[in-house]
């Protein structure tokens, strides 16, 4: 069974800094696209930034310049280093790959959550 756990959530002051990690197990063939997520209270989930299989990344303008995502392939892992943290980045990030299995299926997985809190 496809799992995807987060970790690095946390309390950071604004400026600050926080790296999150995003490992993938179970069953796995081969994942193409990775991505990060999130939401804050009272808004819609929205995109963070992506990785293709291939290693080409886009960002949310909100986080361009400050965020930046990396994929290793090898530890079927994802990770989101977020710099100069701002209180609007508060949210709870969700980790998403789309994934083909080794049975030769293919879907969109998604983890379970971090909560990213930014405050003084």
């Amino acid at each position: 069974q496809v799992q995807l756990v987060e970790s690095g959530g946390g309390l950071v002051q604004p400026g600050g800094s926080l790296r999150l990690s995003c490992v993938v197990s179970g069953g796995i063939f081969k994942i193409h696209a990775m991505a990060w997520y999130r939401l804050a209270p009272g808004k819609w989930r929205e995109l963070v930034a992506a990785v293709t299989g291939g290693g080409a990344t886009n960002y949310a303008e909100p986080v361009r310049g400050r965020f930046a995502i990396s994929r290793d392939n090898d530890k079927n892992a994802v990770y989101l280093q977020m710099n100069n943290l701002k209180p609007e980045d508060t949210a709870v990030y969700y980790c998403n790959a789309d994934i083909t299995k080794g049975g030769r299926t293919r879907d969109d997985y998604w983890g379970k959550g971090t909560l990213v809190t930014v405050s003084s």
